[in-house]
């Protein structure tokens, strides 16, 4: 057999799910982020959130267990992200006081500090949306190496604003999936004159629901605007919006509609969410931006159906992320 033959047959073998160590897509398990372009790390986190939809912290290892199944080449970019970067499975953020939601996120600083300091730009999956707070506080602001110094703009994807700073915590958690948008900006991390939140459709509990975004200088797209505006005017929003900053890009799966990702921990059935062609035309239109990473979260996998539906589209994004990232690291 030729090499070529030999190469297409492991290539074959290697999307095989149930076979072999389920490492993120397949990708080297190397702890040093030193030895890697793209870093992919998994965030088992569930305290950030709160209620009793807690089994967020499951949702790294669901996605290594389907992800060697996904796709393998972007079509649409013309890229085999594999072949452009050296792109490892740092593994996951170790949590020992996983009870603790203050304690974790200082952990998931300390730990993405390192990334930064390597100059890795890092593609994670969660793990509730605390997780988000606890990167940015390394990878954004004044100490970042990624961002030059700058503040790190966001694309926030989410049915939920998480920008609740009118509430001391959420149920005892303070640095929760309920603040992370909130602190980040007056900690000087982020950047909401820059920044999108798109998507948002939650369950209002009051009139003024989205006061907080507007108050802090998020550009707020409601799915119901994006319904009105339409994708095109939508992705010229984002890309006046972000210019040339760098770009995080941060995923929450029930933006999506529930027919799409059912295993979301703060399920939004009374209005019609993001389908998969929706989400996937946002993402194509930021290619060209300096995406610095991202995450995808809140994967409940102990509710996902029986074929693993959430999981394989958590894997999907993740994949997005990825590719966006290898483009502009080799364009």
């Amino acid at each position: 057999m030729n090499d070529k033959h030999n190469r297409d047959h492991a290539t074959m073998l290697d999307g095989l799910y149930w076979w072999g160590v389920p490492t993120l897509f397949r990708c080297p398990h190397i702890l040093d982020p030193n030895n890697c372009d793209i870093a992919l790390v998994g965030v088992p986190h569930s305290t950030g959130n709160g209620t009793t939809e807690r089994d967020q912290h499951l949702g790294p290892r669901a996605v290594r267990d389907v992800s060697a199944l996904n796709r393998r080449a972007h079509m649409k970019f013309g890229i085999v992200p594999w072949d452009m970067c050296r792109i490892n499975d740092l593994g996951d953020v170790p949590l020992h006081e996983a009870n603790d939601n203050e304690k974790c996120i200082e952990r998931i600083t300390d730990y993405y500090r390192k990334i930064d300091d390597a100059g890795v730009r890092p593609v994670s999956v969660g793990g509730d949306h605390a997780i988000t707070g606890g990167i940015l506080q390394a990878i954004g602001g004044a100490q970042s190496k990624l961002t030059g110094g700058r503040k790190a703009v966001l694309l926030h994807f989410d049915a939920h604003t998480d920008a609740y700073h009118n509430l001391d915590h959420f149920l005892g958690a303070k640095k929760s999936a309920a603040h992370w948008a909130s602190y980040l900006v007056r900690d000087g991390h982020v950047d909401p004159t820059k920044s999108v939140q798109i998507g948002i459709r939650g369950n209002p509990r009051t009139l003024d629901w989205l006061e907080p975004s507007y108050e802090l200088g998020y550009e707020v797209i409601t799915k119901e605007n994006y319904d009105d505006y339409g994708v095109e005017k939508c992705i010229e929003i984002i890309n006046d919006r972000v210019g040339d900053e760098p770009l995080y890009i941060t995923f929450d799966l029930d933006c999506l509609d529930p027919t799409v990702a059912p295993a979301v921990a703060n399920i939004e059935p009374a209005f019609e969410g993001f389908k998969i062609s929706d989400v996937m035309k946002l993402l194509h239109g930021v290619r060209g931006k300096n995406v610095i990473g991202g995450d995808v979260v809140c994967l409940m996998p102990t509710k996902d159906s029986s074929n693993k539906i959430t999981s394989l589209v958590a894997a999907a994004i993740m994949f997005e992320i990825i590719c966006l990232v290898a483009d502009k690291m080799k364009a």
